[in-house]
């Protein structure tokens, strides 16, 4: 098992492997195989929704809880390795989570019929197309206002001093922008089919 576990990919392979596993029991044991129907692939796209949508979040709240907050407190000799390192890969899987957290969300929508209607805000759909519109602009922000900025304060792209502190401070309000946004966002995305609101 240690070897496995030894590799991000192997690890994540092993997991992939375990849910076919377990698909494939539970429908070996309930009588009802596996039939890859509509009503199954709106499944497997939420469930791709969903497992990109914790990746973008959780990333997003380990920049805002973890890594700023941090940032002043680690010695200037060893900031290189946030900034060179942990920081670019961060972002990297950061904005593409968002993305295709977006792309799934809206393959759902259009998979379950109600794709214009939320994004009309009709009443019945409202709660979940507020949730799309946050998430919309949250993704706006990452691609177009976060990324290039931080591409700028992390010096990936060459600019002057000022221009590095100013585009480290758009990025910083921006992300913190996105985690208020994520806050209603998530709760509209629940409310729809939990019965959060009756909108």
């Amino acid at each position: 098992m240690s070897p496995i576990l030894q590799s991000l990919q192997k690890t994540l392979l092993a997991g992939l492997v375990l849910l076919i596993a377990i698909v494939l029991i539970a429908g070996a044991v309930s009588g009802s195989p596996l039939q890859m129907t509509p009503v199954w692939w709106s499944f497997v796209f939420r469930w791709l929704h969903v497992t990109c949508g914790v990746m973008w979040i959780g990333l997003l709240w380990y920049f805002n809880f973890v890594q700023i907050p941090s940032m002043p407190k680690i010695p200037d000799e060893q900031k290189p390795a946030i900034s060179k390192v942990i920081a670019p890969t961060a972002l990297f899987w950061f904005r593409w989570a968002a993305l295709a957290t977006v792309v799934t969300g809206l393959v759902v929508a259009g998979l379950q019929g109600y794709l214009h209607a939320a994004l009309r805000l009709q009443v019945g759909f409202a709660a979940i197309g507020i949730g799309m519109w946050l998430a919309l602009i949250m993704a706006f922000n990452v691609w177009f206002i976060i990324w290039p900025n931080q591409k700028k304060a992390l010096g990936i792209v060459q600019v002057e001093p000022a221009e590095k502190a100013a585009a480290a401070r758009l990025a910083m309000l921006t992300s913190r922008t996105n985690t208020m946004l994520s806050i209603p966002m998530l709760f509209m995305m629940s409310a729809q089919s939990h019965g959060g609101l009756g909108l």
